[in-house]
């Protein structure tokens, strides 16, 4: 298997990202006006990178989100299904600081390796871990030397936490991913991988970096 240049990009601005809601069953929601103006900025914002193939998880705001850079390089938006984002189970659609702070926590556990905790009412980090790398050997596999993911805030920034090795738990704390930000990571599934680059702004530039504060929930810092 061959190296591969990854862009994980998170997907745009999203109704309840703007509500500060915990929105994360699949399909979700769609984009905002500005989500959409955000997606557009990505093909412009990656010109220079050599993508060959464009991923996205299942859900709605991922697909929206990939669709453009697809389109601008005439290759279709591939599906994977474990790139969806961290589910939130019993805090599910909710918007208030304590059901926030219980998600973000599981989250920091992870982050310092303590997979074996549970999401209350959903998936352990051993179990998130588990799909993400079933999916990026996907992407790993196919050929591509660089390859974009349209992913999640939460899960793009756990994983890269966990299996980049230059990276540490307290850079995840202290560094937060805003829609349509991107986090480079080169390598591959069995030699390990290393974050060259980690953009929290949005792709597009100053132009679509209106969604400040409103970007959601799984943009924030980790704090336990």
């Amino acid at each position: 298997m061959g190296r591969v240049r990854l862009l994980l990009i998170r997907h745009g601005q999203t109704p309840a990202n703007v509500a500060h809601s915990l929105d994360t069953l699949l399909p979700g929601p769609g984009l905002t006006e500005l989500g959409t103006e955000q997606a557009a900025a990505i093909p412009d914002a990656v010109a220079d990178q050599g993508v060959q193939a464009v991923y996205a998880s299942r859900a709605l705001r991922a697909q929206l989100t990939a669709a453009p850079l697809a389109e601008a390089l005439g290759v279709p938006v591939q599906e994977l299904a474990g790139m969806h984002e961290v589910q939130a189970g019993d805090v599910e659609r909710c918007n208030d600081r304590e059901s926030i702070e219980q998600y973000l926590g599981v989250l920091f556990e992870w982050a310092h390796g303590n997979l074996d905790v549970r999401m209350p009412g959903g998936e352990t980090g051993e179990e998130f871990v588990a799909r993400m790398d079933d999916s990026l050997r996907q992407v790993a596999g196919s050929g591509a030397d660089v390859a974009a993911v349209v992913s999640h805030g939460a899960a793009i920034r756990v994983w890269t936490t966990l299996r980049a090795g230059n990276l540490g738990a307290r850079f995840a704390e202290h560094n937060p991913l805003g829609n349509t930000g991107v986090v480079v990571v080169e390598g591959d599934p069995d030699s390990g991988w290393i974050a060259t680059s980690w953009m929290g702004a949005p792709l597009g530039g100053p132009g679509v970096d209106d969604a400040d504060p409103f970007d959601g929930p799984a943009g924030e810092p980790l704090t336990a």
